[in-house]
């Protein structure tokens, strides 16, 4: 079994920052990859930053230069630093990881954790 944790959520006003910390634990695969994403309500979830095993990032277009995502592999962790934050950041967001092993891609989910930007 694989465990997904995240931690750094929160409220902060429109033009603050945030860092948002994913650590994972249980039968990892060597080689995966790991990503934010988020749900705001009544929305479907999106991507907001991925980052291969080797490196390889991908952030949503709506988050360029003011997301920072990076990872450190011997803790199994990935983070989210996001600045810049606008009340359209409101959402859960959920860390994930993955990997393909023997044809088949494995997909785990942390539980989410609140992020919320308002005056």
């Amino acid at each position: 079994q694989v465990q997904l944790v995240e931690s750094g959520g929160g409220l902060v006003q429109p033009g603050g920052s945030l860092r948002l910390s994913c650590a994972a634990s249980g039968s990892i695969f060597s080689i995966y990859d790991m990503g934010w994403y988020r749900q705001a309500p009544e929305k479907q979830r999106e991507l907001v930053a991925t980052i291969t095993s080797g490196s390889d990032i991908t952030y949503a277009d709506s988050v360029k230069g003011r997301f920072t995502i990076s990872r450190e592999n011997a803790r199994n962790t990935v983070s989210l630093q996001m600045n810049s934050l606008k009340p359209e950041d409101t959402a859960v967001y959920y860390c994930n990881i993955a990997w393909w092993r023997g044809g088949t891609r494995y997909i785990y989910w942390g539980q989410g954790t609140q992020v919320t930007v308002s005056s």
